[in-house]
């Protein structure tokens, strides 16, 4: 009789127990889906990717659509992934992507849309299953942007920098000028004061620099969020430039001053492999020549610290009392006891000045980098808003810190002949989007009168 009623409450409670664990696998949470892309849009070709974590349940079911208009067009499905990509990214989550091409889905229209995901998981060896899901809004765009000029006159000197201002549609898509394979980013055209409701019109700067052709394309781009893209030719000339050619020697008695402190104080010369018995000559040539395009990336990195608006008002000065030493695009042949080197172009002017003059702003802006550069010894860069920035090499001292805000004329350090130069003087040039540009247009007041301004109140 006990022995009836033992197994009779073992039986209950196994019974409670299943029955506990039954409704608890029922309760519990479905799926973690988050869906990854696409962020915003859905467009011509599309990457969709999502993470599924199950957890320590058992991924049963997978479904992936997007929903407009009251149609789901399936693109993805656990039991037929067709071609879509799944990895393990830890013990329990999994990444499903997928490259989606119009093709893919022919009835969607222009418009909004959603992402939805849905997952189901199993517990209790299948007996119950939960499920989630997630869902993302996004917009369907297929009709590439469009371009169109609104500035005319367009001329361009070899190694120096125009204006265009265009109109782009939508006006959140990504749009500039591209000239040859660089590409020059566009603003609202308020940001370049431009009072104009027109919430399409763009403005860009853009150069010819001093390596690429004369024949290199200058066309307008755009690109939107969903991926389509466009570009669009426009009136221009371009005028060709000879650029001067030079040949310096360099002396023991000049290595002897510039090359141990540039060694010293450049870290980035790690990263050039030199002997260590390397002598003057070879370590010079390292910083004349690795070092030198090291700091024109780090000066090109600099770039994307700009401000979105215009700081300057009025056009730029050269420093007072200067004389020009060395123009820009100079191209320069080095000699050392009567042999020929090296070879290297000079980016910017020198402005001969005696020892321990005020050097200056050549226009308003705001200071992102104040420090030693390699082959420009102390080095200021003031950036002046949209790409533009000014630069200002071999300074005996920095008397103003990253972050400051300048206007024209205000101090900016003491003229001297850190880095690799041969006496006291300022080399200075301007920089858009942090490639070198010929100065000479920046410092005259007729060139930004008909290249910007008029431009400018032509839109207006």
């Amino acid at each position: 009789m006990v022995a009836r009623l033992i197994a009779a409450l073992v039986l209950l409670g196994a019974a409670a127990l299943g029955a506990g664990l039954y409704v608890g696998a029922g309760r519990g949470p479905g799926p973690a889906i988050e869906i990854h892309g696409p962020a915003r849009f859905i467009g011509r070709q599309v990457e969709f990717a999502a993470t599924i974590d199950p957890g320590d349940a058992e991924l049963t079911a997978v479904t992936a659509v997007i929903e407009q208009n009251g149609a789901a067009v399936p693109i993805f499905s656990l039991s037929a992934p067709d071609d879509a990509r799944i990895t393990q990214e830890t013990d329990t989550r999994i990444r499903i992507s997928r490259s989606l091409t119009r093709g893919a889905y022919p009835g969607l229209v222009e418009g909004p849309a959603s992402i939805a995901v849905e997952a189901t998981h199993a517990r209790l060896f299948g007996l119950r299953e939960r499920s989630a899901a997630a869902r993302r809004d996004v917009e369907a765009r297929f009709t590439p942007p469009r371009l169109s000029i609104a500035s005319t006159f367009h001329f361009v000197n070899h190694g120096g920098a125009e204006l265009a201002v265009y109109r782009v549609n939508p006006p959140d898509a990504e749009s500039g000028v591209r000239v040859g394979d660089r590409a020059y980013r566009g603003w609202p055209a308020s940001a370049l004061g431009v009072d104009t409701p027109d919430d399409t019109l763009r403005v860009a700067f853009f150069a010819l620099l001093h390596d690429q052709e004369l024949d290199a394309p200058i066309r307008l781009y755009a690109r939107d969020g969903a991926g389509n893209e466009a570009e669009a030719d426009f009136d221009h000339r371009v005028f060709p430039r000879r650029f001067r050619r030079a040949r310096l020697t360099v002396g023991d008695r000049f290595l002897a001053r510039v090359v141990p402190g540039i060694m010293a104080r450049s870290d980035e010369l790690a990263s050039i492999p030199l002997p260590p018995d390397a002598g003057l000559l070879e370590q010079y040539l390292a910083i004349n020549g690795p070092l030198r395009r090291l700091n024109a990336e780090r000066i090109r990195e600099l770039a994307a610290d700009t401000a979105d608006e215009r700081l300057w008002s009025e056009p730029f000065r050269q420093l007072a009392n200067s004389q020009v030493e060395s123009g820009f695009g100079d191209h320069r042949t080095y000699l050392y006891e009567g042999r020929e080197v090296d070879q290297q172009v000079h980016l910017g002017f020198d402005l001969s000045v005696t020892a321990n003059v005020p050097i200056v702003a050549a226009n308003a802006g705001r200071v992102i980098w104040a420090d030693y550069l390699g082959i420009y010894g102390n080095c200021i860069i003031v950036d002046h808003g949209l790409g533009l920035q000014s630069l200002y090499a071999h300074l005996s001292s920095i008397g103003v810190g990253v972050g400051d805000a300048v206007a024209l004329g205000d101090e900016l350090g003491r003229s001297g002949m850190t880095g690799l130069a041969g006496g006291d003087h300022l080399h200075f040039t301007m920089l858009l989007h942090g490639e070198p540009v010929t100065p000479v247009e920046w410092w005259d007041p007729h060139w930004i009168e008909d290249r910007v301004e008029r431009k400018l109140r032509d839109v207006s």
